[in-house]
């Protein structure tokens, strides 16, 4: 079966204004950025139908066509579903094809000229470290005052809220799911991927398999390469998710502009530099990165529904492209919560979520992983630094589009949201809101608590 879908077309005079626009933004060609859009479209919508289970037409209206620049192509845009061969086709004025297909258990990747089969791993059972933290069905809030809080996370204003998750002590309190989404379908977290990649360098360095310290500039984002641009179709982030096939291989290639641990800038290249390097520790294929996250991080947390997507080369997209459910990811938070233990078992090195939760230089990240810290520089792409509302120790995974994965140790606290929210920062306002209602609900009100 395939479904087609294409938005209106319009004239030439339209076209010669988006190629003039794009062309404004860079020496490089027009094209470069407009086959940056149908890459960037027939991977999201092949990931959106095949790991997520979603409707293609409204991952599209809802997650792409609102997105900056979007309008200049929008109108020429055609991407095509082919539910037979797994994949979605996607051009822009009958130009610049580009195809992503979906692979068993390791979601889409981008077709630069050849798709690698699928790894042949099999995952073997894997004893659940953590305890269970839910039954079979969502868990409603036991108090009206949580209920509002979590209700409130849904109100418009806060834009396509599609998941919220409350873990206090270890056991969902609430949580609610917007009708297109359940507790069952594995969400793209976009950058709360670093906070995983961050664990499994942890877990590596525990066993001695990895020697952590000159990857640290790295997950603190200080390796001082080519100052990050932002995300405009001609940065180095879409380039190497879009165009490369070898994404830490031209993450190297970057030149290095400063001293590592001298300057921050927020680094999407850096973490496919780490996520090579966990590659490499563990084997050196993408079956053998399937096997060792299974069964040392993902297997022993119960996250059962966790998709890592990988380049062609085999190495993990551990920069952004991990899916999972709203549960996956607050028993993510937990382990760093309890500081690197599951049920009892140590799986991080004792100081894991303490260098986690550590500033880097003057700015609110740590590694892995945002600070609720006032810094003293300024946001490099405009939005705050943490959460406003919330406890001074909340620290928390964050990705595009408002994804969180907040931890707040004291309130023994893990809460995720999920969401589609086209602003800068992802509403993290909201999201401080959102965890201060939740500690009221609790009982444990914020008077008393040190907060931004």
């Amino acid at each position: 079966m395939t479904t087609t879908f294409s938005w209106r077309l319009g004239g030439l005079l339209a076209a010669g204004a988006a190629f003039g626009a794009l062309a404004g933004c860079t020496t490089l060609s027009p094209g470069h950025g407009l086959k940056v859009a149908t890459a960037g479209v027939s991977q999201t919508l092949c990931s959106a139908v095949f790991v997520s289970g979603r409707d293609i037409d409204q991952a599209y209206r809802e997650e792409m066509r609102p997105q900056g620049g979007m309008w200049m192509v929008d109108w020429g845009l055609h991407y095509e579903l082919d539910r037979e061969r797994r994949e979605v086709r996607t051009r822009v004025y009958g130009a610049y094809p580009s195809r992503s297909v979906y692979r068993d258990g390791m979601g889409c990747l981008i077709d630069h000229g050849r798709i690698p089969p699928a790894s042949p791993f099999v995952p073997d059972p894997v004893a659940v470290l953590l305890p269970e933290i839910a039954g079979p069905q969502p868990v409603a809030a036991a108090s009206p005052v949580l209920k509002a809080a979590v209700d409130a996370a849904f109100d418009p204003s806060w834009q396509a809220t599609k998941a919220v998750v409350v873990v206090h002590r270890g056991r969902v309190v609430a949580e609610r799911y917007a009708p297109d989404v359940t507790m069952h379908t594995p969400w793209h977290a976009h950058s709360i991927s670093k906070s995983a990649t961050h664990a499994m360098v942890g877990i590596l360095a525990w066993k001695g398999r990895l020697d952590p310290t000159p990857l640290d500039p790295l997950l603190r984002m200080t390796e001082g390469k080519a100052p990050f641009r932002g995300y405009t179709g001609f940065d180095d982030a879409t380039r190497m998710w879009s165009l490369e096939p070898d994404m830490a291989a031209y993450a190297e290639s970057r030149p290095q502009a400063v001293p590592p641990g001298t300057r921050w800038d927020y680094s999407d290249p850096g973490y496919q530099r780490v996520s090579k390097a966990i590659r490499d520790a563990v084997g050196g294929s993408a079956a053998d990165v399937q096997r060792f996250a299974h069964t040392e991080l993902f297997g022993p947390l119960g996250m059962r529904s966790v998709v890592m997507e990988f380049d062609a080369t085999g190495t993990p997209v551990g920069a952004s492209h991990f899916y999972g459910t709203a549960r996956d990811w607050a028993k993510l938070g937990l382990l760093y919560l309890h500081n690197g233990e599951a049920g009892g078992q140590r799986l991080l090195p004792t100081d894991w979520a303490r260098q986690a939760a550590t500033q880097t230089l003057d700015v609110g990240y740590g590694a892995g992983f945002w600070l609720n810290v006032a810094a003293t520089s300024r946001h490099p792409l405009g939005f705050p630094w943490g959460l406003p509302g919330a406890p001074a120790d909340a620290y928390f995974g964050y990705g595009y589009l408002g994804q969180y994965l907040i931890v707040v140790p004291s309130q023994h606290l893990v809460i995720v949201r999920f969401g589609l929210t086209h602003e800068a920062g992802g509403g993290r306002v909201q999201a401080g809101r959102l965890v201060a209602g939740v500690i009221q609900g609790l009982g444990e009100g914020p008077a008393s608590l040190p907060a931004r």
